[in-house]
């Protein structure tokens, strides 16, 4: 991409005399050009330039700008987006497979998806002021749990593929120690599964040692030596089969079932839990998200209490508060599958909040009732077209069906009628036709569907003018579901809009204040970027339509990755992975394909230094390789003999390092390329984690370090919002060797010549969330993108110099600079009595959401203010921050009766009659004068984590029904 030099595009934006409004790095960017000069003069440098020669060192520094296009303005952007949403045809979709056309409630689309209040919430960990998008995933979670009749549901997944291989993986890691002695590894896949989750499963599984095997569930040998089996519900015909007979005969032969189901099928179909199975999952999209080519959408996971401690990702429960008020907090200590590290049972840190708390609101705003209309309404329009179909002389394969069927007829006689009435169907084979209806489907489309079929037989046909009344379910669903009140309420738009609100009230979010963690980066997800999602050109697009149909989001795509190959100096982009931990087994799983066309399939280490993630060695693990364990210095930097001696040890069968740049510490390692090079001379390859990216666009970047992949937090450092913990996007770049084995997918070919198997379900895994990322680029441009880097680390430069003599920085670079973050010391606190979490609590009096608390090291704060926070805002948190320290100095270890100890206070505390407290009410909960100006209440006292593990309560249900 040639970059044309104009004068605007040259023009350094601390010099500009005017306020140039064209530029959109100046809204992005927090500090005005007459912050800087006193910020530099707090950190002690005269320049930028000089503050980043300290920071970064030289040997990694790039030799030249980035090769982008001219920034756009913000006009520009919205203007091009529009042109270019336009390429795409709004072909009506009934393709199907797990991928439906929904229909979005206004007022769930302007008060959830288009609101900053909820989308640039960050991952509910400080609960105490996460109580709103708490509620509304454990709303979401009782619609799973009550629809498939299981016991437990976490607060989803990233797609429905993805989720079936943790079905897969679970079952395998909870097999009997029977079948484990016996090596029992088969599982049962049934044919008529979805042909993508079917390749993902492959993916998953050779790594692990899993042997699959395909059939039909009713003809399986019992005695073959399976520990699961996976079924798909509806299939991906549309066909519905009792299993309840089935289920009773694995049960016998101790194989555990997992089910794959259409979660709407489950309002008129039995649920699998009532029928036995032992995990269920599936994809919440037709529950109000829109298709935008394959996603993101909310995966559902749900499974038995006795598999709690195994279930992948993110459980939200109920427990009380120090008052012994309800409270809602991540259960089970979910974030430990952190802790487990290469013990993990799944890599997965992440869910699709945004999209759970979507979906689970789409449950509350229609109720069981509602639910009930559309299914029946869906069915009733599969039956009619069913029959008018057939009255054509076509046969129909499925006896019994929810909203698909299955036709043998000419398939391209059928697509080329179907094609000319902009009607796309699935085809799996050349006599086979499938038709998959939908939400949004009416009786002008039914005719239509009718005529296509007509047409290519050549019959006449008679309109359909009315639904007929017959049922093709079999047994059919005989219990309740969603009975709580919650679901039965809010069915005006009045009322939703009221409860939406009543929710949104609870969470801090970044339309309130900064969010300075360290290593999740919560910058600014702005309006422009997020515009485009709510376009339906955008929307609309079913992720399985031809190409020439996807032509607007085949340019995004294709010119994101150039951006992306360009940012990180490498020569590839997959897209597909849907989550920086699905990311890191994409770059690790095409290391492995990498090594195994080279004929070195004995290559199976990874060093992974003791620093790193808790995703990375389970990701290793994941892909079938074994992790070595490298140590770190005192100052938090690897440590390069020790590296150095196992790289050479194990130098035979190395497969990867894994390195997060600038390190996990917030340093930027001078080492750097002697690391890579000791990996490279004993044949294995690079892996860098790109959690840290944001400190390298522009300045540095991972092909010049020399990494050969990396992955990207698309909703880090690229500006997609963290939308109180999902959606994310974590595409992999790799080096030349390694663009051959990006991966592919079964229905529309992706990735290179010699490409793995899927990572994601979609081709392009989360492509409509992939427009923020590009808008972000676009109107950033080079210098934009570069200024970006380096206002992050001015920022967290100038709040390591602010709280200097209050709160020690624990490691800094060898010109004793912070990189983009920076870790405060809070262990010498514990003298006065008070721990790290105390800090957090207390922050959220002053209005703010607390730093990364104990991580990566134990007892400190990772603090990252990132570029968009303005002067005056992070003084406001460092003055929090220095109030906090001269409070801490009042404490004592003998007396917890303090302001730490007993934050957060709420309104409740403060307005009872009673106080009895060594303080006063001002101090409590107006600590400093800009608090009064803007005060944020948290809901609830501390929220009491062993009493919810003890009393693991992960529905709506009252407390009432567990006592």
């Amino acid at each position: 991409m040639q970059r044309i030099q104009t004068e605007f595009n040259i023009l350094n934006i601390d010099h500009i005399s005017t306020m140039n409004t064209d530029r959109f790095a100046l809204r992005h960017i927090g500090p005005r050009k007459a912050d800087l000069a006193p910020m530099l003069e707090t950190i002690g440098v005269d320049s930028i330039d000089q503050l980043v020669y300290e920071t970064v060192p030289a040997n990694i520094r790039l030799k030249q700008d980035l090769q982008l296009d001219p920034a756009m303005s913000e006009y520009e952007f919205l203007s091009h987006i529009n042109k270019l949403g336009a390429k795409n045809k709004q072909f009506r979709s009934f393709i199907g497979l797990g991928y439906h056309q929904p229909i979005t409630p206004a007022v769930i689309q302007r008060n959830i998806l288009e609101n900053p209040g909820w989308y640039t919430a960050y991952t509910p960990y400080q609960a105490e002021i996460a109580q709103g998008r708490l509620e509304a995933l454990l709303n979401y979670q009782t619609m799973v749990t009550d629809l498939t009749g299981m016991e437990l549901s976490n607060a989803s997944l990233l797609d429905e593929s993805t989720a079936a291989a943790e079905a897969m993986t679970l079952l395998f890691s909870v097999r009997e120690r029977a079948q484990k002695k016996e090596n029992i590894v088969k599982f049962f896949v049934d044919q008529d599964t979805l042909p993508q989750t079917k390749e993902l499963l492959k993916t998953r599984a050779i790594p692990l040692g899993i042997e699959l095997v395909e059939g039909n569930p009713q003809e399986i040998d019992m005695s073959a030596g399976y520990y699961g089996i996976l079924l798909q519900y509806p299939g991906a015909s549309g066909n519905v089969v009792d299993y309840t007979a089935f289920a009773k005969t694995c049960k016998e032969n101790n194989i555990r079932i997992a089910v794959a189901a259409d979660i709407l099928s489950l309002v008129l179909l039995e649920a699998p839990g009532h029928w036995g199975a032992d995990v269920v999952v599936g994809t919440t999209q037709r529950f109000g998200i829109p298709l935008g080519y394959g996603g993101p959408h909310a995966a559902y996971f749900a499974t038995r209490e006795e598999f709690k401690r195994q279930i992948p990702g993110r459980i939200i429960g109920v427990t009380k508060d120090t008052d012994g008020k309800r409270a809602l907090r991540m259960a089970l200590q979910t974030r430990e599958q952190h802790i487990k590290r290469d013990k993990a049972t799944s890599n997965i840190c992440t869910a699709q909040v945004l999209l759970a708390v979507m979906a689970g609101m789409y449950g509350v705003y229609h109720g069981p009732r509602g639910l009930k209309f559309i299914a029946n309404k869906l069915h009733a329009q599969t039956a009619t077209l069913a029959d008018a179909v057939e009255k054509l002389g076509i046969y129909q394969t499925n006896e019994n069906f929810f909203d698909t069927l299955s036709f043998k007829v000419d398939a391209e006689a059928v697509k080329k009628e179907a094609l000319a009435l902009e009607i796309n169907f699935y085809y799996p084979d050349a006599n086979t036709v499938h038709v998959s209806l939908n939400e949004t489907t009416s009786l002008a489309d039914l005719n239509d569907i009718v005529s296509a079929f007509a047409k290519a037989v050549s019959k006449d046909f008679s309109p359909i003018t009315e639904l007929i009344e017959k049922t093709h379910l079999g047994e059919g669903r005989q219990t309740e579901f969603m009975t709580y009140e919650v679901f039965n309420s809010y069915h005006s738009e009045t009322e939703l809009m009221r409860y939406i609100k009543k929710l949104e009230r609870k969470d801090l979010a970044l339309n309130h204040s900064m969010i300075a963690l360290g290593s999740c980066t919560m910058k600014l997800n702005a309006a422009a970027e997020m515009l485009p999602l709510s376009n339906p050109q955008w929307g609309n697009i079913h992720p399985f339509v031809p190409l020439d149909q996807a032509q607007g989001y085949q340019e995004m795509l294709k010119k994101l990755e150039l951006q992306l190959n360009e940012c990180t100096g490498f020569a590839g982009t997959s897209l597909q992975p849907n989550s920086g931990a699905q990311g890191e087994f994409a770059g690790l799983m095409a290391i492995r394909a990498y090594h195994l066309s080279r004929g070195d399939d004995h290559r199976n280490i990874c060093l992974i230094p003791s620093s790193a993630h808790g995703t990375n060695p389970a990701s290793a693990v994941m892909a079938g390789m074994k992790v070595v364990v490298t140590k770190a210095l005192e100052n938090g930097n690897i440590d390069v003999d020790d590296l150095r001696e196992k790289a050479e040890k194990y130098k035979d069968n190395l497969s990867a390092l894994m390195v997060t740049y600038p390190s996990t510490h917030g340093v930027y390692e001078s080492a750097i390329k002697e690391i890579t090079g000791l990996i490279h001379e004993n044949g294995g390859q690079v892996y860098m984690d790109g959690a840290n990216m944001n400190a390298q666009v522009g300045l540095t970047n991972p092909g010049n370090i020399g990494a050969d992949v990396c992955h990207l937090n698309l909703h880090k450092t690229f500006a997609i919002p963290h939308g109180g913990g999902g959606p994310g996007v974590g595409p992999i770049c790799v080096a030349p060797q390694l663009v051959p084995f990006l991966p592919t997918n079964p229905i529309i070919p992706t990735g290179g010549d010699q490409a793995i198997t899927p990572i994601s379900a979609a081709p392009f895994g989360s492509a409509l969330a992939c427009l923020i990322s590009y808008g972000y680029i676009c109107m950033l441009g080079a210098d934009g993108l570069k200024r970006s880097t380096e206002y992050a680390i001015v920022n967290a430069n100038y709040i390591k110099e602010r709280l200097e003599g209050s709160f020690s920085c624990l490691y800094v670079g060898e010109k004793g600079r912070a990189a983009h973050e920076m870790i405060i010391d809070c262990r010498p606190f514990k003298e006065h009595g008070i721990e790290v979490v105390d800090i957090a609590k207390r922050l959220m009096d002053y209005g703010f959401h607390a730093p990364t608390v104990s991580f990566p090291v134990n007892g400190t704060m990772m603090i990252e203010p990132t570029e968009s926070e303005s002067k005056e805002e992070i003084d406001r948190f460092c003055d929090a921050m220095i109030s906090i320290r001269k409070e801490i100095a009042t404490c004592s270890a003998d007396e917890p009766n303090n302001l730490l100890k007993n934050s957060p206070h709420t309104m409740q505390m403060l307005t009872a009659n009673d106080w009895d407290f060594p303080y006063t009410r001002e101090q409590a909960a107006y600590p400093l004068d800009f608090v009064s100006e803007n005060k944020f209440w948290p809901t609830v006292r501390r929220a009491d984590d062993a009493y919810g593990d003890r009393n693991l309560m992960c529905t709506c249900a009252p407390m009432e029904e567990y006592l």
